[in-house]
């Protein structure tokens, strides 16, 4: 239908026991999986391309109270499947910023950048030693939206944000490596997420960070054996520097827990082949060192369809990221990779916080269409996230 020719479609629910909400839910679906992105098709046939402009309900009385919610995922949806699309030529950590603010002008936003030396003077070696070998210089990225109770400590949610990763010395294979532009999934998802928020004024206080940083093998680059310093004074032993998302997610979550002095963190990232290898495509895999937390971010995406299963996580595991160097290195052994992975991440939640690793390494681009989707971006995370805030956090 939407490269049919016509341009506008009419859908009548008048006597289909469609409640407002549910006409709303499929105003939103067919907004939602007709997005695409054809910026850089420049020859594009006249079959190939979007001609339906509008989508008329008749019949759905009340609607259009709910679709003010709706509307406002879309924005989010649109901003987060844009910013993975992107190629890596186009979208790096200052331009990532610089697509922010745009998008979030005039919505109330406040934004804080921290350039390579405000890093440095804070000590963290972890996000720069990943940065270290790219002309593109790393940033971390904070947004904080202040809906809520004035002095309420805000949610906070941090994003991976590697805008490409070749996997600096330990080079990942050519074949498929183009697809690494999606790294920054989970910086992507926060970045809709607050889009969101923000367009629907939601009555929460809530920050995003985006830790972001270019992965690549030059001179400079760190290497397999260095031992970085990370902002919270345990040492890493590098051992992989392709198991680098975790290293800018901790110092983010250092830096974070410093600043906002968080009840509760939530983290995405593409962080693992090896969830993939667990999971699919079909979930997100979810660690949580608190079982409420987890319990309303399973309920969010059963809702959402933004589906999470929880993994498990213990001192068993913990225990193999010890090294005999450092305090721990950054990749073990194949086995539990993904599990091993968000162990690493836990050394550096505070005591107090509730905390959860979200790993969405299948979830942000599929190569497949789906029902709210095409192939490409799938926007994952952003529903997700959105529903859990309404649900635990708006008054």
């Amino acid at each position: 239908m939407l490269t049919s020719g016509e341009t506008k479609l009419v859908v009548d629910v008048t006597g289909s026991g469609l409640t407002a909400e549910e006409a709303a839910r499929l105003a939103h679906g067919a907004a939602a999986r007709s997005w695409r992105y054809d910026i850089y098709r420049t020859k594009l046939g006249r079959k190939q391309k979007p001609t339906l402009e509008e989508l008329v309900l008749v019949g759905a009385d009340g609607a259009e109270a709910g679709w003010t919610r709706f509307a406002a995922l879309l924005d989010g949806l649109d901003l987060t499947r844009t910013l993975v699309t992107e190629p890596a030529n186009v979208i790096y950590p200052e331009s990532f910023i610089a697509r922010a603010r745009e998008a979030l002008e005039g919505l109330g936003v406040e934004f804080e950048v921290l350039d390579e030396k405000a890093m440095a003077k804070l000590g963290m070696g972890a996000l720069l030693g990943v940065g270290q070998g790219s002309v593109r210089p790393p940033r971390l990225l904070a947004m904080r939206w202040n809906g809520g109770p004035a002095g309420k400590a805000p949610v906070v949610f941090i994003g991976k944000g590697i805008t490409f990763d070749t996997g600096g010395i330990s080079i990942k294979p050519a074949l498929g490596m183009e697809a690494m532009k999606w790294d920054m999934g989970g910086a992507g998802a926060v970045t809709g997420l607050m889009k969101a928020l923000a367009t629907r004024k939601a009555k929460a206080n809530v920050v995003c960070v985006c830790a972001l940083a270019e992965n690549m093998p030059d001179g400079n680059a760190q290497r397999p054996g260095d031992v970085v310093t990370s902002m919270s004074g345990q040492t890493i032993e590098v051992i992989n520097t392709d198991a680098e998302g975790r290293l800018v997610l901790a110092d983010a979550m250092t830096w974070a827990q410093g600043a906002y002095k968080p009840e509760v963190m939530v983290d995405l990232a593409t962080l693992t082949g090896a969830m993939i290898i667990s999971l699919g495509h079909e979930y997100g895999g979810m660690f949580a060192n608190d079982d409420g937390l987890a319990a309303g971010l399973d309920a969010a995406g059963a809702a959402t369809g933004d589906k999470l299963w929880r993994m498990p996580m213990n001192d068993d595991y913990n225990k193999i990221m010890d090294s005999q160097i450092a305090d721990m290195r950054n990749s073990a052994s194949r086995e539990g990779g993904s599990i091993t992975a968000a162990c690493f991440l836990g050394r550096f939640v505070e005591e107090g916080v509730k905390w959860a690793h979200l790993d969405i390494a299948g979830m942000v681009w599929s190569e497949k269409a789906s029902h709210l989707y095409d192939k490409g971006a799938t926007g994952y995370g952003v529903a997700l996230l959105d529903r859990y805030v309404a649900d635990n956090h708006e008054g």
